[in-house]
């Protein structure tokens, strides 16, 4: 488990993902509700996805950046992409990354693109697989990159040197 990050310290743009509309049907016709998927990143390897409901979309989406802040990550991206090929899975969804090189930009579907774009990474492949549902992607995409490690991580981990690793 990673350890938190104080949002209070970044300087955090938000975006919208998705508003979903939803009914409550009782007894006197249906009570309607707003949810929204927010994500939050400083552009620079830290990002955070919260959803919020409230009957006003404006309130659902102050909830919602609120929720996205303290689920923040710190995201390894080496020369605006990320280390290596990643696949995050999170209920159906499938999301899977690949590192690409200078000037592709950003190959990737909305959902996943929000998250990517938000959290600074400039060049990257991605293809999403199963559940094209805003939210599961989102959180494959998030999964994905918490399981991202750069070379000098893994070299310490196992107590090598960084040439050891690549070669």
């Amino acid at each position: 488990m990673q350890e938190r990050i104080d949002a209070s310290t970044l300087d955090l743009t938000e975006r919208m993902v998705h508003v979903n509309r939803v009914a409550k049907v009782v007894k006197g016709g249906k009570n309607f509700r707003f949810a929204a998927l927010m994500v939050v990143g400083d552009g620079n390897g830290h990002v955070g996805v919260g959803t919020g409901k409230a009957v006003e979309i404006p309130e659902a989406v102050r909830k919602g950046v609120e929720d996205a802040k303290r689920h923040l990550v710190k995201v390894p991206i080496v020369n605006g992409t990320i280390p290596h090929a990643v696949e995050g899975i999170y209920g159906k969804g499938h999301v899977r990354m690949l590192p690409a090189e200078e000037g592709t930009g950003v190959i990737a579907g909305g959902p996943a693109r929000a998250v990517l774009e938000i959290v600074g990474v400039r060049d990257i492949r991605t293809k999403s697989y199963g559940s094209n549902n805003p939210a599961n992607c989102v959180k494959a995409t998030i999964n994905g990159l918490m399981q991202l490690r750069t070379a000098e991580e893994v070299a310490r981990l196992r107590g090598k040197t960084v040439e050891e690793i690549l070669n």
